[in-house]
């Protein structure tokens, strides 16, 4: 019988209590209750980093704390919570040292998907700053280089995922991505990376552009499916601070001719006409952590995730 597996990767919680590794189940288990398919089962992976960095935030939350100052600092709350998780996170992913470890941590979970069969299908739904770790690992060439640590462990992901290239030159194998989910994902923002040289001069490509290996895995998904586009559902809460569209921008960095993506925005909280004008005021950047973390129990999300899994049909060829 065959698989859709569903790859889960977590981003930052913004909340008091940090993500667990349970964050997935409750979406998953709706997923499974609607996706429901006879002739095929759903297969949760989710990845799991939230505890790699938590012993570096929590050192400087204590040394901003210790400070004369920090009691007399508006929105201590928003600032412990939101801004030091996001931008904490961020920093700390980018640099090598941990960067290597959130890596490491990925790469067993993620060798799940090297029981997929040829019939078998990968959904992949991210949330927040995982979306831009997930599309890091897979398609910057930051990790190209032998001698990088993280290297050893990015290689034998991208092996399992048909379309990318890991230490196995041949990028025809592995399980094939049926739809891209994104939740809150701020990787709008990463994508500036696009616009930054490299370091052997302004025209060369920066090493934390994702755009080269993302269009290579489009164009060999596209052949593969007969043509067919790859559904992507960007899903954005108006009160997330983090979450931005991404539709025009991929499909301008990606898919100028339109035709490897299917791709759309998809808002998930209609605000009312009071509402809306409550939310343009600063004061309401301190909830936007709930709106961050609403997601995993929306139904829209939950819809839309189960009507693409449905729709899509098994990939054809392999060749």
């Amino acid at each position: 019988m065959a698989t859709d597996y569903i790859l889960f990767i977590h981003g930052v919680n913004t909340r008091e209590v940090p993500e667990q590794p349970q964050y997935a189940d409750p979406l998953f288990k709706r997923l499974q209750e609607i996706a429901f398919d006879h002739k095929r089962v759903l297969e949760s992976v989710p990845l799991y980093w939230g505890d790699v960095n938590q012993e570096a935030q929590t050192t400087l939350l204590q040394q901003f704390q210790a400070s004369p100052l920090w009691s007399q600092m508006w929105f201590r709350t928003f600032r412990e919570q939101q801004i030091l998780q996001f931008a904490g996170d961020a920093a700390l992913y980018i640099s090598r040292h941990i960067g290597s470890k959130v890596v490491n941590t990925l790469k067993t979970q993620a060798l799940k998907l090297e029981n997929a069969q040829p019939d078998d299908r990968l959904h992949l739904v991210t949330h927040s700053w995982g979306t831009v770790i997930l599309f890091d690992i897979l398609f910057a060439s930051r990790w190209d280089n032998p001698e990088v640590p993280g290297h050893e462990d990015v290689m034998p992901i991208r092996d399992v995922i048909y379309g990318i290239s890991g230490k196995n030159p041949n990028p025809r194998q592995g399980v094939q991505v049926a739809s891209i989910q994104t939740m809150g994902s701020p990787v709008a923002i990463s994508s500036l990376a696009h616009l930054v040289p490299g370091q052997d001069g302004p025209d060369s490509p920066s090493s934390h552009d994702i755009t080269p290996n993302l269009h290579k895995l489009l164009e060999c998904l596209q052949k593969a499916r007969n043509g067919k586009k790859l559904p992507w559902r960007n899903y954005i809460h108006p009160g997330d601070p983090i979450a931005y569209p991404l539709e025009q921008l991929m499909t301008n960095l990606v898919d100028r001719d339109k035709k490897y993506l299917d791709i759309k925005d998809i808002i998930t909280h209609k605000p009312g006409l009071f509402e809306f004008f409550s939310a343009q005021k600063v004061l309401s950047l301190i909830h936007g952590g709930e709106a961050h973390s609403s997601y995993w129990n929306n139904d829209k999300v939950v819809q839309e995730i189960s009507t693409v899994i449905k729709k899509e049909a098994p990939a054809i060829s392999q060749s």
